[in-house]
């Protein structure tokens, strides 16, 4: 019996969906975080679960970079200016913005958020937002716990794994 010469109406067996993620590891990477001082009895501890987080992953202590601003609203003027500086593999920003009786709180988280996407859209560098936007103090302190895995520490890891998978990205593409 002699095998069977493949024609050209023969298809090529499908093969599965090339899934590309990235790994949570601060090895190798350069990271910026920008945290604000505004409300810092809450971002203090963000910042303390995001350095945390940044040593649990082997991180070099020279290569995260903490840059303090004055308040939510400056936060994605300084992650672009990290961002586009061409020296960092993530950026996270760290900031609480927590409901009052005047509009301010919309103005600001909005103009936040929409200011951080901005910057990583057009730097094409990750840029996290880790500012929590919460109607109470009680929230705040809630997910700015130090015990267990706080909003910075998740900001930060979160910073790594999108840092590992844009490299990964950049390989396949």
């Amino acid at each position: 019996m002699s095998a069977r010469i493949p024609t050209m109406t023969d298809k090529p067996k499908p093969q599965g969906p090339h899934v590309v993620e990235g790994e949570i590891s601060a090895r190798g990477r350069r990271v910026a975080i920008a945290a604000a001082r505004f409300n810092d009895f809450i971002v203090s501890s963000l910042l303390e679960g995001a350095v945390a987080a940044w040593s649990a992953q082997d991180g070099a202590p020279d290569d995260l970079l903490i840059a303090r601003v004055p308040g939510a609203f400056e936060l994605p003027v300084v992650a672009r200016k990290l961002a586009v500086s061409g020296r960092f593999d993530a950026v996270v920003a760290l900031g609480a913005v927590i409901r009052g009786d005047t509009p301010h709180f919309e103005y600001v988280s909005g103009e936040c958020a929409r200011g951080l996407t901005l910057a990583s859209l057009e730097t094409g560098v990750p840029v996290i937002f880790g500012v929590l936007t919460v109607n109470t103090t009680e929230q705040a302190l809630e997910r700015a716990a130090v015990t267990g895995m706080n909003k910075g520490g998740e900001a930060l890891t979160t910073a790594l794994e999108m840092a590992s998978l844009f490299q990964r990205l950049q390989q396949r593409v």
